[in-house]
């Protein structure tokens, strides 16, 4: 899908290993161990090139339960994670509280559409791999950043699941940083 000019980027960024598992609960084996300053400020530069958030209820639920208790700009993106807008993609959430915080819960695709066509920098989606594949056929994603760390779990929950819709992607950056982890970013593509 080409995005049209003035319209906002809705952009999926990942952190997984090399087999597609981004489990939270797993991090200390896969993530942790592979630290290091360019990733680091990779993240930053991701969370504070967006001025919106879109997530889905189990990642905005992980996410609401740190980020607000946050005082001191940790990280370089707590203040920005705290007063930007972000959207929660759920049937099941009835209260939002962290700050700035919107439950969509129905017409998701009309929502979200809504919010590409508003002012602003990208719209960046953390994790919700359900609520990926839902926009991915519906042709709303317009990059994939994918942190991929140079580990192989064998199992775990994975990004990528069976069933999911097959998408064409093109390479527009690659960038392998110091610790090993490679990041791919990419496009969808119709050739």
């Amino acid at each position: 899908m080409e995005t049209q000019k003035n319209m906002r980027k809705l952009v999926v960024s990942e952190w997984m290993t090399l087999d597609g598992v981004f489990d939270a609960d797993t991090m200390k084996e896969w993530f942790e161990p592979y630290d290091s300053e360019d990733r680091q400020n990779y993240i930053k530069e991701n969370v504070l090139s967006s001025d919106a958030f879109l997530v889905g209820r189990v990642t905005y639920e992980m996410l609401a339960s740190y980020w607000p208790n946050q005082k001191n700009n940790e990280m370089g993106v707590a203040d920005r994670l705290n007063s930007a807008p972000k959207y929660v993609v759920s049937a099941t959430l009835k209260k939002a509280e962290w700050n700035n915080s919107t439950i969509i819960n129905e017409d998701v695709v009309e929502e979200v559409t809504k919010l590409k066509q508003q002012p602003g920098q990208d719209i960046l989606m953390f994790g919700s791999a359900t609520l990926v594949q839902s926009l991915m056929e519906a042709d709303l994603i317009d990059e994939y950043r994918f942190l991929v760390h140079p580990t192989i779990m064998g199992g775990g929950k994975r990004f990528f699941k069976e069933g999911m819709v097959a998408t064409k992607l093109k390479l527009v950056k690659t960038k392998t940083l110091n610790s090993g982890v490679i990041l791919d970013c990419y496009q969808p593509t119709t050739s």
